[in-house]
């Protein structure tokens, strides 16, 4: 069902928001003079006591149709008496509902979907490609799409503000061949070599995260990789804010990007068969970090997939790439030549630069 469609009649909009382990919240509203008006909430949720529905009503009639998200969950939570609770849904699940109902927000099933499977890359395009395809997206020039990395060469990829000198040790870059590249997301540092991660990137409009928290949307776009790891008898989950872990340890890590065009990255490296040796001496892993993700040693942070499944890195890949296009319904793409086009242009211009490496000391 299309979100901020007339699908009840009488000018009256319709939105619809499943909060992820949760329930279905919906809202069917009409708009009076610029304002939300004859709102009523609905869904397969729990409330208590019955009457904290009338007051969800309420607490959203009248406001602006441009109430930011966050005002219209904290107009909800205002309007409700202390003593109610909400099960299977939130404050920030109304506001979304209601965002989907007035066409500022969207869902999965308002967009047509893409994927673009593994294509050997250099690493400087890899995140190169990462910025043409997000402002495309932000800009409506290309459906939303998920891209599958494949490397060329071993590479250490940086987060957009870390330094390379904290990061990188340069003797076990340069005895390895190992070049390093910034990207533009944050997160931390990557160590990549051909086979033994696994990468991908998602391109959407920010649209379809309106009104989540940034930790809230990570777990929310990548609930099809849950999906599909659950398909190979492996329960992961999201251990806030942007790690994949399971009982073994962590297998891999998130980061995101918005651009102020409405464009959104949001990319994924899992550990299929890394080299946990080479990377000790390729990447500086202080202290602090392993001290606070609870652990000792460096090899047992990351548990590759290859251990974890007994399966060949493409048929897990494929696995995902199936439970993608069967949940969103998402067909076969590629890259066009005026694409890879522009991706040499910023690798020349940007991400194949000094300026930018060392854009951080």
């Amino acid at each position: 069902m299309g979100q901020g469609q007339d699908t009840t009649g009488g000018g009256r909009r319709h939105g619809e928001y499943k909060t992820p382990g949760g329930k279905l919240t919906a809202v069917d509203l009409a708009v009076v003079d610029g304002r939300l008006a004859q709102v009523s909430v609905n869904g397969d949720f729990f409330l208590e006591p019955d009457e904290a529905l009338d007051d969800i009503n309420a607490a959203l009639e009248g406001l602006p149709v441009d109430t930011p998200p966050s005002e219209l969950a904290e107009a909800v939570r205002a309007g409700l008496d202390p003593s109610a609770r909400l099960f299977g849904f939130s404050p920030e699940a109304v506001a979304t509902a209601v965002r989907r109902a007035l066409g500022r927000s969207t869902g999965i099933a308002d967009h047509t979907w893409e994927i673009v499977p593994p294509t050997p890359l250099s690493t400087a395009m890899h995140v190169a490609m990462d910025e043409v395809l997000t402002r495309d997206v932000g800009d409506g020039r290309r459906n939303p799409t998920l891209r599958f990395w494949e490397w060329e060469s071993p590479s250490v990829v940086i987060g957009s503000f870390q330094s390379v000198r904290n990061e990188v040790d340069p003797d076990g870059v340069a005895r390895h061949g190992v070049s390093v590249v910034r990207r533009i997301s944050g997160g931390g540092a990557m160590f990549m070599e051909h086979g033994n991660a696994i990468t991908y990137s998602l391109y959407i409009p920010q649209t379809l995260v309106d009104g989540m928290s940034f930790a809230d949307s990570y777990p929310f776009l990548d609930a099809w990789v849950m999906e599909a790891l659950a398909t190979l008898g492996i329960k992961a989950w999201y251990q806030p804010l942007n790690d994949i872990a399971t009982d073994l340890g962590k297998i891999g890590g998130a980061a995101q990007k918005r651009l102020a065009n409405g464009g959104m990255l949001h990319h994924v490296t899992m550990s299929y068969d890394i080299d946990a040796d080479k990377m000790l001496e390729v990447l500086r892993i202080g202290k602090e970090k392993l001290s606070d993700k609870g652990t000792k040693s460096a090899k047992k942070r990351v548990d590759p997939l290859r251990r974890q499944t007994g399966l060949a890195r493409e048929e897990i890949i494929a696995v995902m790439i199936e439970t993608f296009r069967r949940r969103f319904g998402a067909v076969d793409a590629g890259l066009s030549e005026d694409e890879l086009r522009r991706g040499a242009e910023l690798v020349e211009e940007k991400f194949g630069t000094e300026e930018w490496l060392y854009r951080v000391p």
